[in-house]
């Protein structure tokens, strides 16, 4: 069984915009984050978000593997997720649906580091977030969103070794 929690929120209100770092943000569903920069802007040069985009999860488990193995420390709005959660077996989290706070999320695919992530962080750090780069989930549910709030599952998902039998990709 596990245990998780939000341990700090960001948002970018653009593109390239630095991350914001919040106490709470309302979600709203079929859209994200309120004042973040996919609900403005809705796409990406050359490609539509759809719900991939609405929310972005990474381990803070996965943020000190990275200092740990590429002695690179990233502060919590580097990685450009939104939120920053402990306990929470992520990968483990496509296909399926989980509450944080208020809301209801589907984990809809991991979310790999991109070039712009690179560029942003260093490509020796981007190494240690592949396939550790966190989740991307779909608002199913709006609602507010606190640090220190619980992320629990929705369906069958209490133990970590069952939830990668269905779905999820590591």
């Amino acid at each position: 069984m596990w245990n998780g929690a939000v341990l700090s929120i960001h948002i970018a209100p653009a593109m390239g915009e630095p991350m914001e770092q919040r106490q709470e943000v309302r979600t709203v569903a079929g859209a994200g984050i309120e004042g973040d920069r996919y609900i403005q802007t809705g796409d990406l040069p050359d490609r539509k978000l759809g719900k991939e985009r609405q929310i972005t999860l990474v381990e803070q488990e996965a943020i000190d593997a990275v200092a740990r193995d590429y002695d690179t420390e990233l502060g919590s709005g580097d990685t450009r997720r939104n939120l920053i959660t402990r306990g929470v077996p992520l990968n483990h989290l496509v296909g399926r649906q989980f509450r944080v706070g208020e809301a209801l999320l589907r984990g809809v695919k991991l979310a790999e580091p991109c070039g712009y992530l690179a560029k942003k962080i260093g490509k020796k750090a981007v190494a240690g977030l592949i396939h550790r780069g966190g989740l991307r989930a779909e608002v199913m549910e709006g609602g507010r969103i606190q640090v220190g709030d619980k992320i629990e599952p929705v369906d069958s998902l209490g133990d970590p070794d069952s939830a990668g039998q269905k779905g999820a990709s590591t």
